[in-house]
């Protein structure tokens, strides 16, 4: 079910992509005119890692400093957070964890901006924001997200190219349902001869290719019962180098854009010291181990990554003699406070 899901991501697209562009233009005028001293995302698990991308792209391309809400702090500490002038924003597939939508009913009642991208548009989460737009990735059966994780990154990067009005953006959007589809044909079978013996891995990124390498991590615990750590390519040698040792495994990420030089760099280095590295990385790179796929404009290459990444992330589990639809305790639905 869950490769089943993920090779449907890019129909899921093209039908969130057919809908809702007048509510997205109207969504971009209204953050054109206003001013926000404060910008917050909420999120939990792949969903936070999909607005740690859409938190990039608003820092990158708008200028506008983006935090991510450490939710106790108003659902548990009752802390007494000044709301005005405050854009936020929250990613979910089910909209349903009470720790997600307490602090977006606390934030819209102390009259900020709200924004809910949630699959699940009768949920509890939409009803609690000002704005809620619906991801349409469609009913996911498996535990695992994906398509629902993929259709995020895409609304979020709608909501960017809406707030900043960017023709360029706005048709490489139009563009993702094939790239999806030439994503999803890629072979990353070389990689699963080295992660099926694993015991751990390092999976790397940086920049606007950091949380693919967050949401990879998660994957590879939640379908593969592997022990996966990200790190930024620039915290490596703060610390995590120690754990480099003779055929230690490391997936990096080393998407197009000025993070690349050093990701690649990253990789040579970490060959030298003995390490198992599986470089991704677009096609005109020739040390690569793994095919990345590449979009219109680079700052959607996140979305046609972790696609790649998800198809082999299912064949995996399955190496593994595992389940990737039903991970050991846990359940599609989780609600924290």
């Amino acid at each position: 079910m869950m490769l089943k899901e993920a090779l449907s991501a890019a129909d899921c697209v093209a039908e969130q992509l057919a809908h809702d562009g007048d509510r997205y233009a109207e969504l971009g005028r209204k953050l054109r005119s206003t001013s926000f001293s404060t910008a917050l995302t909420i999120a939990r698990g792949s969903s936070d890692h999909a607005c740690a991308y859409v938190a990039y792209l608003i820092m990158a391309r708008l200028g506008r400093v983006v935090a991510s809400l450490p939710m106790s702090l108003v659902t548990l500490n009752k802390s007494p957070l000044i709301t005005r002038d405050t854009l936020a924003i929250s990613v979910s597939q089910s909209g349903q964890s009470p720790d997600v939508v307490e602090p977006i009913k606390y934030f819209r009642d102390g009259g900020a901006t709200t924004i809910a991208l949630v699959n699940d548009i009768d949920s509890p989460l939409a009803h609690a924001a000002e704005w809620a737009m619906p991801l349409r990735a469609g009913k996911e059966q498996s535990v695992a997200a994906t398509k629902s994780f993929i259709t995020s990154l895409v609304a979020g990067a709608r909501l960017v190219a809406a707030w900043q009005n960017d023709p360029e953006l706005l048709a490489g959007l139009q563009a993702l349902p094939e790239s999806l589809r030439a994503a999803a044909a890629e072979d990353w079978s070389p990689a699963i001869e080295v992660l099926a013996p694993a015991r751990n891995i390092m999976v790397v990124g940086r920049g606007i290719s950091f949380p693919v390498a967050l949401e990879a991590s998660l994957k590879f615990k939640e379908t593969s019962a592997l022990q996966a750590e990200a790190f930024s390519g620039a915290e490596i040698k703060h610390g995590p180098m120690a754990l480099i040792e003779e055929g230690y495994p490391l997936v990096i990420f080393a998407t197009r854009g000025p993070t690349q030089a050093s990701l690649l760099a990253l990789a040579s280095e970490m060959r030298g010291r003995g390490a198992r590295v599986l470089l991704a990385a677009p096609a005109d790179v020739a040390e690569r181990d793994l095919t990345l796929p590449t979009a219109a404009t680079p700052d959607l290459d996140p979305i046609v990554a972790i696609q790649a990444f998800y198809k082999m992330a299912a064949e995996l589990s399955a190496a593994r003699g595992m389940d990737p639809d039903q991970p050991r305790h846990l359940s599609k639905v989780t609600k924290t406070n």
